[in-house]
């Protein structure tokens, strides 16, 4: 199936079309579209000894999409905006803390300019109404070339339609973004222009520039949690947004408490309880 076919079946537009709808900031992106790949986190970090500036990867369809800790990522054929985007950074490692949540904040603030009211679920979860929307995924390599500089490649998942077993595959109810199904080459521009300016501003202030951003849009803000790994509770309190460094901050009973990145999963509870 060519390109042009695909992109008629499956609303992918040409590269060249894309970056028509993208601002001068923008236009340095490379765009790449693909009808179908197994993975677009891992065929941009199989790419980076090639790249030379930023890279879009939109598929029109993954087979094996990747979530935090090794999970999954399930897609339905149409109803899902899958991409990836590799940024270089003149950081080291280390500096790249809370750039999980700065995407979000990004991502947030895209979808609402499209009439989609997204909000922020602690560490990478972009929720509508309470259920998934998106999800961030982020993965790194260094640059062989240069030791003060890491490159990021910046996996999403957007849901646009809703895909009836999508719920039962992945066990918890998932939100649909339909505002987003004729419109996701606008979107996609949207977003890179919206990139293009505050993976810089990332790069100079790191998450501190974001830390404001993403309190406001919390969707647990005030609200009783538990913190799990692997089902087991670690922490429960009230939460109270994230500080500078990108942690999340509970109100407990022994008092504030700053939970670091992980593998862990935030569930919001009535009431403390060990079962």
């Amino acid at each position: 199936m060519n390109e042009q076919t695909y992109a008629q079946i499956n609303l992918l537009p040409t590269a060249q079309s894309l970056a028509a709808l993208c601002s001068p900031d923008a236009q340095d992106i490379d765009i790449r579209l693909v009808a179908e790949t197994g993975s677009t986190n891992a065929d941009l970090l199989a790419s980076v000894p090639h790249l030379h500036r930023p890279t879009l990867l939109w598929a029109g369809m993954q087979t094996a999409g990747k979530g935090r800790a090794g999970r999954t990522w399930h897609a339905a054929a149409g109803a899902t905006l899958t991409f990836s985007l590799a940024w270089k950074f003149a950081l080291q490692a280390q500096a790249l803390a809370g750039l999980s949540l700065a995407v979000g904040v990004i991502v947030a603030e895209t979808l609402a300019s499209f009439g989609v009211d997204a909000r922020l679920k602690w560490p990478n979860d972009i929720l509508r109404n309470g259920d998934k929307l998106a999800g961030i995924l982020i993965e790194t390599a260094l640059d062989k070339t240069d030791r003060q500089a890491i490159w990021t490649i910046i996996g999403i998942g957007i849901n646009v339609a809703h895909a009836p077993d999508l719920s039962e595959q992945i066990g918890r109810a998932v939100a649909d973004a339909p505002e987003l199904a004729d419109q996701r080459a606008r979107f996609i521009a949207a977003l890179l222009d919206r990139f293009s300016l505050a993976l810089p501003l990332f790069e100079q202030q790191g998450f501190p520039a974001f830390a404001a951003a993403w309190n406001a849009l919390d969707a647990y803000a005030g609200q009783q949690v538990n913190i799990l790994e692997q089902g087991k509770i670690l922490a429960h309190g009230k939460a109270a947004g994230v500080d500078q460094s990108g942690c999340l901050l509970l109100a407990t009973a022994q008092g504030r408490m700053a939970i670091v990145a992980g593998d862990v999963s935030l569930r919001v509870t009535e009431e403390y309880t060990e079962d």
